[in-house]
Order: structure tokens, then C-alpha cells, then sequence
């Protein structure tokens, strides 16, 4: 099922809360917004409603994220959404859906985070909480947290395409930092607890600084390098030395370098993602490219350093 074969509306969530959580349905409702996966409904002040509606992968992630987040989010520092009530498939709406708590504030790539000092030691906090030893039980990822040569033909593609579309005005220099991060020694601790998917739209801001980190369906295990480019996606130019800093454990030379991949990977694929949301792109994001501009020149001005 894609975003063409159902629509989304206040009725219908109303009738599914009446059926499965009826204590919720006289609240008052809106939408929130259409993202990649799912649709977000505001539901009265504190709650929000999820329902997949572009892709068929988000029926498992919302599960994944109803299971796991209530176990992670007591230890985090900025608020997150936690799941409180699973809607289950029906013949009004075949697929499962969440009742969250909702979080305020506004996507980065709306708001971007302006005072670097204390973005990167609020950014710092939060993935020090995440990034403990997971269980053997914990969520694979789907491309997220492992070996950084398993993406490279993915990456391989998506340069060719943002080159070819006139996004990438030295792809030299965005490989030279990619070939180092590829040379890199793997990661060899713990697999720990990851996001997985750290750009500007799912983290919140508000004055400035991050406030909270929304979308945890590729939550996931392996290498902290993955969530460690958010120090190159996320934060404003010239923060990423205090992010390292402040981030515990400190990271070795061998992962700062995966992370400069792993965020060369999330920079090129939100330009292409932002230059095709242009036109209209299911959960379409324009405002994905401007800031993963930003990264994209902030790594490349990296080439040659030791990480």
C-alpha cells in the first residue's frame, strides 16, 4: 500500500479511535504533517496520532518503535516521542498505527540550529544516552550501523545522480573524503543503540538549539559512526570539534573518519531527496536540500584532516 490507494483523514482517525481507543476520539484533531513513512495528527495538545501511508516498510518500524522507545526514552535528555497505544490493522484502515506523546518544536530543515555551542552539547548529551551496548535482541538495521563499505554501491549511485543533476560541483573532493572514510578501520565494540537516521528533519528545534529527535523507525544496533555524522548534518558550521568533545566515550580517530562517510551518504542522498521534492515527491522534501547543502560543503572542506 502506497500514499495513492488510501486517504488520510480527520474522519477516518476519528472513527478508528472510536473503535480501538475510544477514551481518545472526542479530542480535538489536526493534521501535523506528512512525512516520509507516515502521516503525523496532532491529537488534542500532548498526543499525536501515526499512521503509514507511503511506503509498506513503516508497519514494522512503527512496531519496532512502539516495543523499544518506551524502554529508551526514560534515559534520553531530549524529548522524543513515546508510544502509548498501538492501533491494530481493521477493515477500516489495514495497517497498524500509534498513538505517541507529541513533541514540540520545529524540524531543523525549517529552523536550523544556530547556536553552535550549545546545539553540539545538547547533540553530545543525547547521543552519549543513546549509544549503550544493545541487546542480542535489538533491531538490525536496514543499512544503518554496519560495515561502511556494505553502502557503497548505494553511495556509488546516488553521487552519480546528484553529479548528474548538477548538485555536486566537485564530486573529487566529495570522493577523496569518502575514500578515506572507506579506508578507515571498522568498528569493533559493542553494537550499541542508534537512531539511525539523524537529519534535519527529525530533529526539533526551538531558540536556536535542539529540543527534541522524532522518528526512531530505523532505530537500530551497530557502529555509533552512523549517528556521529549528525555532527556534520546537523550542527552549524565550526561545532564539530565541541561535539567530540563533549560526546562520551570519545571517539577514536577510525570512527570520526566512518562518521565523515556516513555523513557524506545522509548529505547526497536529502540533495537528491530535496532537489525531487521540488516536483512533488511523496513526503516530498525541498526543504531537505538546503541543508544538506550545508553539510555536503562542511565535509568537503574536511578532505585531508585526520578526522
Amino acid at each position: 500500500m502506497t500514499h495513492t490507494e488510501i486517504e488520510i483523514t480527520a474522519a477516518l482517525i476519528r472513527d478508528l479511535l472510536h473503535d480501538q481507543h475510544p477514551d481518545l476520539a472526542d479530542r480535538p484533531l489536526r493534521l501535523g504533517a506528512r512525512g516520509w513513512d507516515n502521516q503525523l495528527w496532532r491529537l488534542g495538545d500532548d498526543l499525536a496520532v501515526r499512521l503509514p501511508w507511503a511506503t509498506e516498510s513503516a508497519d514494522e518500524l512503527l512496531r519496532k518503535e512502539h516495543t523499544w522507545m518506551p524502554v529508551l526514552a526514560p534515559r534520553l535528555p531530549l524529548e522524543v516521542p513515546v508510544p502509548q497505544r498501538l492501533g491494530e490493522p481493521s477493515e477500516r484502515f489495514p495497517r497498524p498505527w500509534t498513538v505517541t506523546t507529541w513533541v514540540p518544536g520545529t524540524p531543523a530543515d525549517r529552523a536550523p540550529a544556530t547556536r553552535a555551542a550549545e546545539s553540539a552539547d545538547a547533540l553530545a548529551g543525547f547521543l552519549t544516552a543513546l549509544h549503550r551496548p544493545a541487546p542480542g535482541d535489538a533491531p538490525v538495521g536496514r543499512g544503518r550501523g554496519g560495515p561502511l563499505a556494505d553502502s557503497a554501491d548505494g553511495f556509488a549511485r546516488h553521487l552519480a545522480s546528484a553529479v548528474e543533476a548538477g548538485l555536486i560541483p566537485d564530486p573529487d573532493a566529495v570522493r577523496a573524503v569518502w575514500e578515506d572514510a572507506l579506508a578507515a578501520p571498522d568498528w569493533t565494540g559493542p553494537a550499541l543503540w542508534l537512531h539511525g537516521d539523524l537529519h534535519a528533519a527529525n530533529i526539533l528545534t526551538a531558540g536556536g538549539t535542539f529540543c527534541g529527535v522524532i522518528d526512531f523507525g530505523d532505530l537500530c544496533a551497530g557502529d555509533p559512526a552512523c549517528d556521529l555524522a549528525a555532527a556534520w548534518n546537523l550542527l552549524p558550521d565550526g561545532a564539530a570539534d565541541r561535539f567530540y568533545a563533549a560526546y562520551q566515550p570519545t571517539a577514536d580517530t577510525a570512527t570520526r573518519r566512518r562518521a565523515r562517510g556516513w555523513a557524506l551518504m545522509r548529505a547526497v542522498a536529502c540533495m537528491l531527496i530535496g532537489h525531487a521534492g521540488v516536483h512533488g515527491r511523496p513526503g516530498g522534501k525541498a526543504t531537505w536540500g538546503p541543508p544538506a547543502r550545508a553539510a555536503l560543503d562542511r565535509l568537503v572542506a574536511t578532505a585531508g584532516q585526520p578526522g
